[in-house]
């Protein structure tokens, strides 16, 4: 049985482990709440980009825009999108089991020949290099403040990759924020943009004139929309993991709690034991002495 020494020694060090858990709740809590106005503040111009190029796709004539395009998806190229740092739960491996298990699954079936996989935040990186993935690509984690920057490069590498034929297809695999407790691992494609995606408009004459023409205007906004949309997955993703390592830190703060009470319970029944053994033998040695 541990002496009240090391008991004593074992509680303060759980206490001082309750203090750094709770502060990073706190903390997680306060980025969380500006992550999520960062997520309402870009949904407007999402949204506004989105109703643009559909209207222009609808009346820019059939010929599609090469993101359009679709192939038999033989080389697709997949972006993972993780954190530099951990303690948020299953945040970051869920999103890598997600991804190792759609390759493992399209090379056991020998749907494609190969895969481009591009990891953004140090802890995905760690986890394929532990796996021996090869990595074409590896981006630093992201802020909310370096989330434009970050898509924008994305955008340009996987429009590259994709417009020269070296991959088929783009997939993005990301945590998506559904509340402060709630995050679910999504697979969206990028490339090819779906027609069904911006084709919600109505096939209606626009009500605008576009200069120089609707195809070329649509040459320059499908890769601005396509940035968008990376951006937004950014931005969910820096929101999922403040909520997912506030959550994390709430239960350990509360199991740090319970092992606190166990601990003192323990420590004041072995003090008590002591107590009763060291009376005992006082009472003992009276007696002897008596006798």
């Amino acid at each position: 049985m541990p002496s009240l020494k090391e008991v004593r020694k074992r509680i303060s060090s759980v206490k001082s482990t309750q203090k750094i858990t709770r502060a990073m709740k706190m903390v997680s809590a306060a980025k969380l709440r500006r992550a999520q106005d960062n997520i309402v503040a870009a949904r407007p111009f999402a949204s506004g980009l989105q109703d643009i190029v559909a209207q222009i796709a609808a009346n820019a004539g059939p010929e599609p825009h090469p993101f359009m395009v679709k192939r038999t998806v033989r080389n697709p190229a997949i972006v993972v999108l993780t954190s530099d740092r951990g303690l948020c739960g299953g945040f970051n491996s869920n999103a890598c089991r997600t991804t190792q298990r759609s390759i493992n699954e399209g090379t056991t079936s020998q749907s494609i020949d190969g895969y481009r996989l591009m990891t953004v935040g140090k802890k995905g990186r760690e986890y394929f290099s532990r796996r021996n993935f090869e990595l074409s690509a590896s981006y630093a984690g992201v802020t909310n403040e370096t989330a434009g920057d970050r898509a924008k490069e994305i955008a340009l590498a996987v429009s590259a990759l994709f417009l020269d034929g070296t991959v088929d297809g783009v997939r993005l695999v990301y945590n998506e924020f559904r509340s402060a407790v709630s995050q679910q691992v999504v697979t969206e494609q990028m490339l090819p943009i779906e027609a069904a995606e911006v084709h919600n408009a109505p096939n209606s004459p626009a009500d605008f004139v576009c200069e120089p023409n609707m195809t070329e205007i649509l040459a320059t906004l499908l890769p601005q929309y396509l940035q968008s949309r990376i951006h937004r997955a950014l931005l969910e993703s820096i929101a999922s993991e403040f909520g997912a390592r506030m959550t994390a830190m709430e239960n350990a703060t509360k199991n740090a709690k319970e092992m606190i009470e166990r601990l003192s319970l323990a420590y004041n029944r072995a003090r008590q034991a002591a107590i009763t053994k060291e009376l005992m033998e006082i009472v003992s040695g009276a007696e002897a002495l008596k006798g």
